[in-house]
């Protein structure tokens, strides 16, 4: 995410008026208030990710106002879905008022007048109302009504917003497409569970949608030997031919991803210096390798080398003495798993 505003790189006086302006042209124009402070202290991130923006922002006790003079003079026409990180949020449009909680979601409109008093963190998504495959008036009725984003689909959406502000990484045009696409899939599918209208959500964004809790599952319960693809299936209430056919969409078979995954993760904790101490079995149990021969053999086919060659060449001899090498990144002789940001 690219970094446009930071109260440490203005004076207190101008503080508040500069995030006024760069909030107006990176979101929308709102009206500020300090709340029981002489000093404002914020930041801004943005990520465009074409039509769509996710934005993270930081800020200290004010309130905001959006009125319909404002929305007259330029509205973008959007939803704003946030996903409350911390502190305290008090949201207001269309006569409901919400008390948001820190891991709460609500969905307000840029076309309507609001009013918040916030101070703490948030992770705000943006998007044309036409993007959103849902009856705008239905979708009216959630505004500015709480709902969780620790549980659920809401923590999908959570955990991908919160991944979208993390990720240090630079985005291809392909990214961006790839991610917005994924981004409204689970807006909608959000939206949809809480309107009790799933029906109406178009079929490939249902299956989109379907993929990424299914992903998710997974990712949740990697070390547990009894993960199986009877077991997948029974937990999203799909058949194991659905579940099969889902994953064939993608490229890649469900144990295959499965493996894929614990890979990976025993990659990591292998070159880890501080898990240095930890036998390799130990390491492969902890990503549900019941079976240490197994293990061995399967790292062995798929990177070409032994775990303990990996993780003597990742960690070095243990010395302080010499240079330090690269950590070695194995490169997979079988498919690899599929980019999780999709």
């Amino acid at each position: 995410m690219e970094k446009v505003y930071d109260s440490a790189n203005f004076c207190a006086v101008d503080a508040l008026d500069a995030w006024a302006a760069i909030t107006a042209d990176a979101v929308m124009p709102t009206g500020f208030q300090l709340v029981d402070t002489d000093t404002f202290d914020g930041c801004l991130k943005v990520a465009s990710l074409g039509a769509v923006q996710v934005s993270a922002m930081a800020y200290h006790s004010f309130r905001c106002v959006r009125t319909p003079k404002l929305i007259r003079a330029a509205d973008p026409e959007c939803f704003q879905v946030a996903f409350m990180r911390s502190g305290r949020h008090v949201l207001e449009q269309d006569r409901n008022q919400a008390a948001l909680r820190s891991g709460e979601i609500a969905i307000f409109d840029s076309s309507r007048p609001f009013e918040t008093w916030a101070d703490g963190e948030s992770v705000l998504i943006q998007f044309p109302h036409t993007l959103l495959p849902l009856p705008a008036g239905r979708v009216r009725s959630m505004l500015s009504r709480p709902f969780p984003g620790n549980e659920g689909i809401g923590c999908l959406l959570a955990d991908f917003l919160t991944r979208i502000e993390e990720d240090g990484a630079d985005y291809t045009p392909q990214d961006s497409i790839r991610l917005a696409a994924v981004s409204l899939d689970l807006v909608t599918a959000v939206i949809a569970h809480y309107l009790e209208r799933d029906s109406e959500v178009p079929a490939d964004s249902r299956q989109r949608a379907l993929y990424l809790r299914v992903t998710s599952h997974i990712q949740r319960h990697l070390g547990d030997p009894a993960l199986t693809v009877d077991s997948i299936a029974a937990a999203h209430h799909i058949s194991v031919r659905s579940l099969h056919r889902l994953f064939q969409q993608h490229g890649v078979s469900v144990r295959a991803w499965i493996r894929a995954q614990r890979m990976e993760h025993s990659c990591r904790d292998l070159a880890d210096p501080m898990r240095r101490h930890q036998a390799i079995t130990a390491v492969a149990a902890r990503w549900g390798f019941t079976r240490p021969a197994d293990f061995s053999r399967a790292f062995r086919a798929r990177y070409g080398i032994t775990p303990s060659e990996y993780r003597d060449r990742a960690c070095g001899d243990g010395t302080d003495s010499g240079p330090k090498r690269e950590r070695p990144v194995p490169e997979a002789r079988a498919s690899r798993a599929p980019d999780r940001r999709g």
